[in-house]
């Protein structure tokens, strides 16, 4: 039962690793905990446990970011809405976790602009979760608690009967939005940037300013970082962790030797184009038209001081370069404007994927360059069909009265 005093007084909504949590909310004694003689991780509290699930993912920079918002989330929810532990969340709790994601309200307590982690002024929340967003949303916990009940520190994952299908905000007549489960056609995929978009991609990046140093660094990574987007279609966090002997000649064969989520090793192939890039990148920074084994060079360079960029600063620089582009777009497109500037880092992935198919690429090879384990994942991207149906139905007109 909540409490009658605003929970957020209480417990200050603040990230894991400050957060304050009375000891009777620290999930101690959660009613979903499971016997302690099962317990396989050093935690005995749900902010350990999180911890703890975090640490598995500390090799990938991308994929622990996305985690640990969402358990800051959930976690947080938990304590200040239900006035309970995370372990002694149950089904009907997580659906109204899925609802709170569509409408996070009192939205001054959960909702504010982009802020650092120590500023007082970090909300776990910029507004509400688009559909997509809610869908990362609920795979991330769902991680959480498969890991928790498999590390013994969990009986159930409560989350697990809700059926985790593709889902949609649906406004009810009566009521606030609400997340309800939706048939189980193949969901296309729709974040992606069309030809006329990516020529106004490589147009805005061509009208960077290149008359000082800085500008020409800029420039040249911009320029860099699209084609390797387009022709790689890598994960931004990939781009972070890699440097440049991931790129390797076999027998007169060049290939991007990626480890992708889960530790996955693979190998992409590195088309011309890719590597004349490559090239011309590396001599603007002073190197090697090709990279040795022992090039611990990062992909991506920082033009201050030579380091990696990051996964959070590449969404960054590209967030610059597609509102350009957004601009560069004819007013009779305000939908593409509109596409462009919403779009991250990973739009250039499913941009390249795309690019495959759409340039005649077998469908099989297409999936392994996107290195997916299931091929109706690959299918996903493919809107030849719906296309060609889209241009049948512009054969029927609307007949008006007084109009030729």
């Amino acid at each position: 039962m909540k409490t009658t005093t605003p929970a957020a007084t209480i417990i200050p909504v603040r990230p894991l690793d400050e957060v304050s949590i009375p000891p009777a909310l620290d999930g101690r004694h959660g009613d979903n905990r499971a016997d302690p003689a099962r317990l396989q991780i050093s935690a005995n509290c749900d902010a350990d446990a999180i911890r703890c699930f975090l640490v598995e993912y500390d090799r990938s920079p991308g994929t622990y970011r996305i985690y640990q918002r969402e358990c800051e989330r959930l976690l947080l929810w938990s304590l200040i809405d239900c006035g309970k532990p995370l372990s002694s969340l149950n089904r009907q709790d997580f659906e109204g976790y899925l609802n709170f994601l569509a409408d996070p309200q009192p939205s001054a307590v959960w909702c504010g602009p982009k802020a650092e982690r120590i500023s007082e002024r970090w909300r776990p929340f910029v507004g509400p979760l688009s559909e997509s967003a809610t869908l990362t949303a609920m795979a991330a916990i769902n991680s959480l608690m498969r890991y928790l009940v498999d590390a013994g520190y969990l009986l159930g994952n409560p989350l697990g009967l809700i059926r985790q299908r593709r889902r949609k905000m649906s406004a009810e007549a009566t009521g606030p939005l609400r997340a309800v489960a939706s048939t189980e056609e193949v969901e296309k995929i729709e974040r992606f940037l069309d030809r006329q978009m990516w020529e106004a991609v490589t147009a805005a990046i061509e009208a960077m300013p290149r008359d000082t140093e800085r500008g020409r660094d800029e420039y040249e990574r911009a320029r860099f970082l699209a084609a390797t987007l387009y022709m790689l279609a890598p994960r931004a966090g990939e781009l972070e962790s890699h440097r440049m002997n991931s790129f390797r000649e076999e027998r007169g064969l060049w290939w991007w030797h990626v480890v992708g989520k889960g530790g996955k090793k693979a190998k992409v192939p590195v088309a011309e184009d890719m590597l004349q890039a490559l090239i011309r990148y590396r001599k603007y920074l002073g190197l090697t038209a090709i990279p040795r084994r022992d090039d611990t060079t990062p992909i991506l360079v920082s033009v201050k001081d030579g380091s990696p960029i990051t996964a959070r600063r590449l969404n960054q620089i590209l967030k610059k370069i597609f509102n350009a582009a957004a601009d560069l777009l004819p007013p009779e497109v305000e939908y593409k404007k509109e596409k462009l500037r919403a779009a991250s880092a990973h739009w250039g992935r499913h941009t390249g994927i795309t690019a495959k198919l759409d340039s005649g690429i077998d469908e099989r090879f297409v999936q392994k360059d996107a290195r997916h384990s299931d091929a109706r994942t690959t299918q996903r991207y493919i809107h030849e069909e719906e296309e060609r149906w889209h241009d049948e139905a512009q054969k029927q007109r609307l007949p008006w009265a007084g109009e030729k």
